[in-house]
This record gives C-alpha cells, sequence and structure tokens, in this order.
C-alpha cells in the first residue's frame, strides 16, 4: 500500500486516463488558452461540463475575469497543440498554431476539433490549489470525421476510430 502524498497521488492519477482538451476564452481580460485533461460531464440537466484550473496558471486571472469560455476537446494527431498550449509557449503564438472561429459567447472555437462546448462559468469551487468551474453548454459543435486522443501514463495515446479494434484486441 502507498500513502497518498503529493508524488504517490500524481503516479496513481496518471494511471487514470482522460480526454485532451484545449480551454480557450477572449473578451476585454484579453485572449488565453490551456491544456486541460481535468474536464468532466456533471449533468444533461442542464448540460453541464467542470473543469479545474490552478489558481497559480498564468491564464487564471483571464478567465476568471471572462466568465465565458470554450472546451475544445483534441482529436488524434493534435498533440503539438496540446504541448504548445500546456507550456509557457507566449499566448500569440499558441493562438497561431491552429485555425479558430468564434463561439457563440466569442470564445475561440478550435477547427477540428472533436467536440467544442461553449460554455458560461455558472459555479466556482476552491479545493486545494485549484478553482473548478462548472459550467453551462450553451452550444456544442461536432466533428464526427475525427478520432480521440486521450493522456495516460504520461503520453498520448490516439484513439481507432468506431468499428475498429483496438490495437492488439481481436476484433
Amino acid at each position: 500500500m502507498i500513502r497518498p502524498d503529493k508524488a504517490a497521488f500524481r503516479d496513481a492519477m496518471s494511471r487514470l486516463g482522460a480526454a485532451v482538451n484545449i480551454i480557450t476564452t477572449d473578451g476585454p481580460a484579453g485572449r488565453a488558452g490551456f491544456t486541460a485533461s481535468a474536464v468532466c460531464s456533471v449533468t444533461d440537466s442542464p448540460p453541464t461540463l467542470l473543469i479545474c484550473l490552478n489558481r497559480s496558471a498564468s491564464v487564471w486571472p483571464v478567465f476568471t475575469a471572462h466568465r465565458h469560455l470554450c472546451v475544445n476537446t483534441l482529436a488524434a494527431g493534435q498533440q503539438d497543440l496540446a504541448l504548445r498550449f500546456g507550456g509557457k509557449t507566449p499566448m500569440e503564438e499558441r493562438f497561431a498554431a491552429a485555425r479558430w472561429n468564434d463561439g457563440v459567447d466569442g470564445c475561440p472555437r478550435l477547427e477540428g476539433a472533436l467536440l467544442s462546448c461553449d460554455c458560461q462559468v455558472s459555479q466556482v469551487v476552491n479545493v486545494g490549489t485549484h478553482d473548478i468551474l462548472f459550467c453551462t453548454i450553451n452550444a456544442i459543435t461536432r466533428n464526427d470525421d475525427s478520432h480521440g486522443l486521450v493522456w495516460f501514463d504520461r503520453t498520448w495515446h490516439p484513439l481507432p476510430g468506431i468499428g475498429q479494434p483496438l490495437p492488439g484486441i481481436p476484433g
């Protein structure tokens, strides 16, 4: 048994697979975006997601000021974009690396994303170092021509298309 200290917790959570998302916002405080795997559905009435955002992140003040955002779920092959938005790359360079449309609330919606959800932050809960943003979905854009991308065991894994077997598992 492992005591749940910070390192043990992080190592254990690396074994929890998750979709890779770029969360974006735009408004009077500026344009910002970050990579997140801590995104989860909450309820369908009203359609709500939760997103975890570290309060020490450079984008935190911008997201706090705007209260609108877009969750862009990445497709297989968009790992470079995830890395760009997950590091210290200047914001202009992050957005210059892809094509964007304006979502219903003016937040950048990624062209070619597997899924984009335009959201309004309805509630914020502080837990430890992070804010949990509860976000009501105002619009959904789907891309059924792409396959998903997940983060598992500290690396990227593209998901096969619908009806295609997983590698090493007979179809």
